[in-house]
């Protein structure tokens, strides 16, 4: 008898008809002889109403309150799922995030797991029960309700797997597979059949929202069976694992983009590394997520170090930095607001030189001005302005030809 971990998004338990067809898969693996543990979503734009409802209330509602408010739409939809799992005749119980045995670091909005304890979900197992998750949250040591951030239900999904050695977790949601991009807005994006931990990593990374990033760490580091797959059809999906073994001679395998991205600059008398071991500290210290860092130093020039972050991180940024001014030592700082992020993944890149030459050559035709570069073995990453987002993006889908399938 083998063990599945299923996690149903938003859009898949978006209503109670959709609730009914996720109760009926999920009969169907368990006729299968399957031991089934699902973890589901908030309820469609459940989460959102949430937080309009705060923004309501209040400007800048606490991040423990707010933990305990958006912890509940996840509740409400693992309570109506295990009602119509039962009603169908199948025996099931629902967990909150505490419930299931979930420990999160002390950090309110985006808490990692810390540990796991699966007592109380292996006895359900024994009993015979199917398991219904509520995902995206977890208790701290001190008893509070903590939330995973964004695509933290994937997070709780693949973690869940990993902790009760499950022999596979499949991701369902409104989409049938990761694509080369979002199919939505460019042209010619095709479903890739596999995709290597990595190259995930870094398209999570870099603003392909199917996945979230820590799930894809927890899928890697224990070697667990992903897919993703449409809640929707039956339709295979796209499996993650260790090394693909189709369109191998794929250098580029996806071309990812976020917009909404912030250049900040910080200018200093004289150069000091000091500081910027300081400034960086300080941002790790509030969890603020900084991307590509460029620092200038030259002789006849004002040093300087320059950074990109999320506009949702900018106004706490920009508060940090003036807030420690004297303490970080730098002069001033100055920002940039209308960017975007294009960047192209693929572990071919790591064999084959001049992709990155390849890919600023398109962007030079196109006449799309780059402002921050990144790279890694296996990605190249560029800040444009926004305006130019998708045109960069359909221009290198085309250049490295994602729209053929090759064998």
């Amino acid at each position: 008898m083998s063990r599945i971990v299923m996690k149903f998004g938003g859009t898949s338990v978006g209503n109670t008809e959709r609730i009914r067809n996720v109760a009926k898969r999920v009969i169907g693996e368990t006729a299968k002889g399957h031991e089934i543990v699902v973890v589901v979503s908030a309820m469609g734009k459940t989460t959102d109403e949430l937080l309009r409802l705060a923004e309501d209330l209040s400007a800048e509602p606490s991040k423990r309150e707010m933990d305990m408010l958006l912890s509940t739409g996840e509740q409400v939809t693992s309570a109506l799922l295990t009602m119509s799992l039962q009603h169908m005749g199948q025996d099931a119980v629902s967990f909150t995030g505490w419930q299931a045995g979930i420990g999160t670091e002390s950090v309110h909005r985006n808490a990692r797991i810390e540990h796991i304890d699966t007592i109380r979900i292996e006895q359900a197992l024994s009993a015979g029960k199917v398991i219904v998750i509520a995902g995206f949250q977890g208790l701290d040591a001190f008893g509070e309700i903590t939330t995973l951030g964004r695509g933290g239900s994937d997070t709780t999904a693949v973690a869940i797997a990993a902790s009760i050695l499950a022999d596979r977790c499949d991701i369902y949601t409104d989409v049938d597979g990761i694509y080369t991009s979002d199919p939505r807005y460019i042209e010619g994006a095709r479903k890739l059949q596999e995709l290597s931990y990595d190259e995930m990593l870094e398209l999570a990374n870099l603003g392909a929202g199917v996945l979230h990033p820590r799930a894809v760490e927890f899928a890697k580091n224990f070697c667990l069976p992903l897919s993703v797959r449409s809640s929707l059809s039956e339709e295979t999906g796209t499996i993650l694992l260790e090394e693909p073994t189709l369109e191998k001679n794929l250098i580029v395998r996806g071309v990812a983009f976020e917009p909404e991205i912030v250049r900040i600059t910080i200018a200093y008398e004289v150069p000091f590394n000091g500081s910027l071991a300081k400034i960086f500290t300080m941002l790790a210290r509030y969890h603020i997520n900084v991307d590509i860092i460029v620092q200038s130093i030259m002789e006849g020039i004002q040093p300087s170090v320059s950074f990109s972050i999320k506009k949702e991180d900018f106004a706490e940024t920009i508060h940090i930095l003036k807030s420690n001014k004297a303490d970080l030592g730098y002069q001033l700082a100055n920002f940039e607001e209308g960017l975007a992020k294009v960047s192209i993944v693929g572990s071919g890149m790591v064999s084959n030189p001049g992709v990155a030459a390849q890919m600023f050559d398109r962007l030079r035709k196109e006449e799309i001005a780059v402002k921050m570069v990144s790279t890694s073995e296996i990605k190249v990453s560029v800040v444009i302005p926004e305006i130019d987002m998708l045109k960069a993006t359909n221009a290198l889908h085309d250049e490295f030809g994602l729209a053929v399938v090759r064998v």
